[in-house]
């Protein structure tokens, strides 16, 4: 299978770089690459928004705070590249596509200088273009729930979702750069549009396992 990851960058950062599951991530990623093409693309997290909320506060530009979180995304790339030994993390478009003709891993940031871009909509399009059969969100929650999870302790999680019904919940939330949601605005419009199986999963590295095996996880599937 082609599968493409978006690594949430709170993953990669919770507080500190952590090394502990970076290393259970390289050994699961590792294992997949024996049998599945497999690209990352790498999210800002936290790192991102507090760079943002920074500079928001002297009052920058939309465009400008855009740029900011793409080049958090590609530092986090570079962090990851550097676990996995990979020399090239591509970052103009026209690099990665050629590169994805060859490589069975690649991990990347946010491509080229769009402003609105997300990690999460670089991922969906990545999915899109080499016709992936499977894209999985990893985030630091279950999957997608009826309210927030780490608001509201009676929040509940949507195990299966139809592309559409996704969709409709995304649009709905307006663009910020550094946002948090499961998958933002951009990435769900591209799923629906080219009917690209998604998954929603929490970092765990055997349930992440689980769902590309084809077993049960605990997530949502969008689809």
């Amino acid at each position: 299978m082609k599968i493409v990851f978006s690594l949430g960058g709170s993953v990669i950062i919770p507080n500190k770089v952590d090394l502990s599951y970076l290393d259970k991530f390289k050994k699961l990623i590792l294992k997949l690459k024996k049998s599945h093409k497999i690209i990352i693309v790498t999210g800002g997290g936290k790192t991102a928004r507090n760079y943002i909320s920074a500079l928001e506060q002297e009052g920058l530009d939309k465009n400008t705070l855009s740029y900011i979180g793409i080049f958090t995304t590609r530092l986090n790339a570079r962090l990851i590249a550097a676990i996995f030994k990979l020399k090239t993390v591509p970052t103009p478009e026209k690099q990665f596509y050629k590169m994805a003709k060859r490589e069975r891993l690649i991990v990347t940031g946010a491509l080229g200088f769009h402003p609105n871009m997300t990690s999460d909509g670089t991922a969906a399009e990545i999915a899109s273009n080499i016709t992936a059969d499977l894209f999985i969100n990893i985030t630091n929650v279950n999957g997608l729930h009826n309210k927030d999870p780490r608001k509201f302790k009676d929040a509940k999680l949507i195990q299966k979702i139809s592309l559409k019904e996704f969709y409709e919940v995304a649009r709905r939330i307006k663009f910020k750069a550094g946002q948090h949601f499961v998958l933002d605005a951009s990435a769900a419009k591209m799923i629906h549009a080219r009917n690209i199986k998604t998954a929603i999963v929490n970092r765990n590295t055997k349930n992440i396992e689980n769902l590309i095996s084809g077993r049960k996880f605990m997530g949502t599937l969008i689809s």
